[in-house]
Formats: C-alpha cells, sequence, structure tokens
C-alpha cells in the first residue's frame, strides 16, 4: 500500500520501462515527481513531460543538491544500470569520496547497492521498493498462463533454484539455465536475455532446459529484485526453452498480461516458486 504521506518521490531512473510504470502509477496515487536520469543508460521517453535532470552516474554531489533543491526525502533506485568503469564514470568530488571510503570492493553488486543505501540514508533520504507503489508487479505464487512445469522438469527447476542460489551468494548473478540436470549457462555480467541467446547453441536434443531466476539470498529487496518482461519469454521460446522459473514475492513481472499470452502461445510454462515454504502450485 502506498503510505499516504509520501507527496513527492525521486526516481533514480536506470535503463527498461520499469520507471515509466512508476511513474504513472505515481501519477495516479497524486504524487509529484523528480526523474534522475542518466546519460546513455535512462530511456528518454521516461523524462518526456517530466521534471528531471539528466546527468552521469559519476555526479553523486550534483544528484544529492538536485534532490535536496526540489525538497525530495523518498526515494527509488529502479531500472538496469550498465555498470561503468571508475574511467567511464568520471567521479565528481562526492563520488570520489564515496570510493575513497568504501573501496574499489563496491563495485560488486551487492556490496555497491548495500554501500549506496547507507551512503543514501547518511544524506537524509529514505529509501523505498518500487513495490510499494506498483503491487502488482510481484510474483505470486503459482503458474502465470495455462502450462505448468511437466514432472520431467522438476530435477531441472530445483537444480537451477540451488546454482542460482549459490550464485547469488557469490553475488555473481540471478540466472541459470539447465537441461537435463547439465547447466547450459550462468548469469554473469551479460544480463540474462544474453545468457538465453548464449545457450542457445548448447541446448541438447529432447525438452527443453529451464531458465530460473531467483532473488540472491543477501539481496535487499528495495534494490534491484529480479525481473523477467515479455523479451525474455520471446528469447526462451526462440530458443526452445521449456520455460521459466522465478522466486514468488521477490520477482518482478513486468507486462504480466503479455507474458501470459506470449507464454501460452509458445507452449512455455512460466511458474513462480515460493522457496521460504519450498513449495510450488500444484
Amino acid at each position: 500500500m502506498i503510505d499516504s504521506r509520501i507527496g513527492r518521490l525521486g526516481i533514480i531512473a536506470g535503463g527498461g520501462n520499469v520507471p515509466e510504470i512508476l511513474l504513472h502509477a505515481c501519477d495516479s496515487a497524486g504524487i509529484d515527481t523528480f526523474v534522475v536520469g542518466f546519460e546513455g543508460q535512462t530511456e528518454q521517453a521516461v523524462m518526456h513531460g517530466r521534471n528531471f535532470m539528466l546527468t552521469r552516474l559519476g555526479a553523486a554531489g550534483q544528484i544529492f543538491n538536485a534532490l535536496k533543491s526540489h525538497e525530495i526525502k523518498d526515494l527509488v533506485l529502479i531500472g538496469s544500470i550498465r555498470r561503468p568503469s571508475i574511467a567511464e564514470l568520471r567521479p565528481d568530488l562526492r563520488t570520489a569520496q564515496f570510493f575513497a571510503r568504501v573501496g574499489l570492493k563496491a563495485l560488486g553488486d551487492d556490496g555497491l547497492l548495500k554501500t549506496l543505501r547507507g551512503e543514501l540514508e547518511r544524506e537524509g533520504f529514505i529509501i523505498h521498493g518500487v513495490q510499494e507503489f506498483v503491487t502488482d508487479l510481484l510474483a505470486p505464487a503459482g503458474e502465470v498462463g495455462r502450462y505448468k512445469p511437466k514432472k520431467t522438469d522438476w530435477a531441472d527447476i530445483e537444480r537451477g533454484i540451488e546454482v542460482s542460489q549459490s550464485l547469488g551468494i557469490l553475488d555473481v548473478g540471478q540466472s541459470v539455465i539447465v537441461q537435463e540436470d547439465i547447466v547450459l549457462g550462468l548469469e554473469a555480467a551479460e544480463g540474462t536475455d544474453e545468457l538465453i541467446r548464449r545457450c542457445t547453441g548448447l541446448r541438447r536434443k529432447g525438452r527443453g532446459g529451464v531458465l530460473v531466476k531467483t532473488c540472491k539470498p543477501q539481496q535487499d529487496h528495495d534494490f534491484d529484485l529480479p525481473a523477467i518482461g515479455p523479451q525474455t519469454v520471446r528469447l526462451c521460446a526462440q530458443t526452445g526453452l521449456a520455460g521459466i522459473v522465478v522466486e514468488a514475492g521477490t520477482s518482478l513481472l513486468i507486462d504480466r498480461e503479455q507474458i501470459r499470452q506470449l507464454a501460452d502461445e509458445h507452449k512455455l510454462f512460466v511458474t513462480a516458486i515460493d522457496l521460504k515454504e519450498k513449495r510450488h502450485a500444484a
């Protein structure tokens, strides 16, 4: 439920269309917004007709000053970010001070997000997850569409969950593709869609493999929740995978209705599993 006390929200927007979904939800709730977009990362359409600033990732001082000048206290960080090198970052003094204090180890996904949250909170900002404003993004347990995993798929699903969670502990990625108990590929810096493409030539004959994408065990649920959208379903269909498994309650389904339509059209299952309850929909 949206906190009625939030009248103005700062949105630090990466790529993809989730920032736009969030903006529309804020419009409906009567929440004023201010968007921080990044050069070469944020979709231009997200900022169209909005109060916004466009800057580089390394301009922390400029970003903090702009947010405070617009009387922003509440923030959501949402959207994909291509991680730059230090040279590409071109850090300003505020950003340089941040890295001098926390070290380059913070460039790992989980480490960076945790230290970034601490830095924002020290500046007086309150961090929120996108799911507080767009509640129907979170995947409920069960199937999206009419198809369910076959009995023979469950060995691959269980193997995929085990590997994905282990991968997450190492702060490497969130996704894995498994077929006949063989791990075809693990997600690294390339992202889920490129993982699917990379595994196209590795798939064996017979029943297609399964894409499993889960939340890292140490994940801050206000940042970087695993997400799938229509493009992921299309790619899985094109590469002959049998289905997709995500973690219920901690994964985002971007355009659930289109995901359902595509899954049914291509006879794929899309299933959300509650890992805490250790159960799946029958």
